[in-house]
């Protein structure tokens, strides 16, 4: 089956006029790329212009795609830099900052709309499930953008350190002292819903 075909032999098929061979890209990396971007800007519309401008990307770049590293080293680095340049952008036209719409009600999809739960919980669970998913939001947010991308890159992509490196253009130690700064951080700041949490778990 085609599924079942790796990606870089999907990329160098499509190289080669095999439109069916994106399609199959695009549908098993769509969710995944736009999971990444809109844990990012914190924005499910702009990551959803992101995702696509990501993906025209890579049909503009197909024929200079070479396979000397993994795809999604390549689609992540496409996304990441995509990133950058939006919050660079951001920063100049003093539009909204990351972490503002965290905790508003406006009707804006927010980034714990997109976590999915796991399992149904208990009714007595679900104020504090949603107070720590905000919390979460909050101190993710918060993270220096070095941390934020590998700890987003690790946990909700489950890419290794090495290829995290490889996206981000820095040694592999380095990534994994952004990892392990991004945990104490994120530790420190959800250390008070630790018992409360306990309590009704």
């Amino acid at each position: 089956m085609r599924e079942e075909i790796g990606d870089e032999a999907l990329m160098e098929a499509y190289q080669r006029g095999d439109t069916r061979a994106f399609e199959v890209l695009l549908h098993r990396h769509q969710r995944p790329v736009f999971n990444f971007l809109a844990r990012q800007v914190g924005n499910r519309h702009l990551a959803e212009d992101l995702m696509q401008e990501v993906f025209l990307r890579v049909i503009k770049g197909a024929r200079g795609y070479k396979r000397e590293a993994k795809f999604t080293t390549w689609l992540y680095t496409i996304a990441r830099n995509l990133c950058v340049d939006n919050a660079r952008r951001a920063k100049h036209r003093q539009a909204t900052s990351l972490d503002q719409p965290v905790g508003k009600d406006g009707g804006r999809t927010t980034v714990g709309d997109l976590v999915p739960d796991k399992g149904t919980p208990a009714a007595d669970r679900n104020v504090v499930n949603r107070q720590l998913q905000g919390r979460l939001r909050e101190a993710i947010e918060r993270l220096s953008e070095e941390q934020r991308e590998v700890f987003l890159m690790r946990e909700t992509l489950d890419l290794p350190f090495k290829e995290i490196a490889d996206i981000v253009g820095c040694p592999e130690n380095t990534v994994k002292s952004r990892m392990r700064y991004a945990l104490e951080n994120l530790r420190g700041q959800l250390e008070e819903y630790r018992d409360l949490a306990q309590a009704v778990h």
